[in-house]
């Protein structure tokens, strides 16, 4: 799987689109309205409301395009059952170092949570275990050096 491509779960991509819309039918309103109040205030170089919802709108802008380009650009994701660690994979791994095991998903960047064990194909980590098979090892640079993981189970 080419590492360029953003990947989504179909949950996550409808999370993206409902915030895409709401920046779009909502936000985008709301802040068009408060430049118009803040623009009837008169002298606009000194007007700090003004400033303010201008640089607003351009965050949201931003935002917008960011989403647009990342929804059309993005693939869905299934979650699935392989010989193989790929995007989409939730596998049990072991830290040679110390035997301590744990439970990760392969997910796209923009679902990357390492408290709930979601780490990005693009990772240190998600790099060096995709494509790696049940017993395998998989070597990650770390800034305390090399560590080793050994993949147990992928589920």
């Amino acid at each position: 799987m080419p590492m360029n491509t953003d990947y989504l779960s179909k949950e996550k991509f409808a999370e993206l689109e409902a915030e895409l819309s709401e920046l779009k039918m909502t936000r985008r309103k709301e802040v068009a309205e408060r430049l118009e109040f803040a623009k009837s205030l008169g002298d606009l170089s000194e007007n700090a409301e003004y400033h303010a919802a201008r640089e607003e709108q351009a965050e949201i802008e931003d935002r917008i395009s960011q989403l647009e380009n990342l929804l059309k650009t993005s693939q869905i994701m299934a979650l699935h059952h392989s010989a193989e660690v790929e995007i989409g994979s939730t596998l049990t791994v072991e830290k040679q170092s110390d035997s301590k095991k744990s439970k990760l998903t392969i997910v796209g960047s923009e679902e990357a949570d390492v408290a709930s064990g979601k780490i990005s194909g693009q990772s240190p980590l998600g790099l060096a275990l995709l494509g790696k098979k049940k017993g395998e090892e998989a070597l990650v640079q770390t800034p305390k050096g090399k560590v080793s993981y050994k993949v147990v189970s992928i589920d």
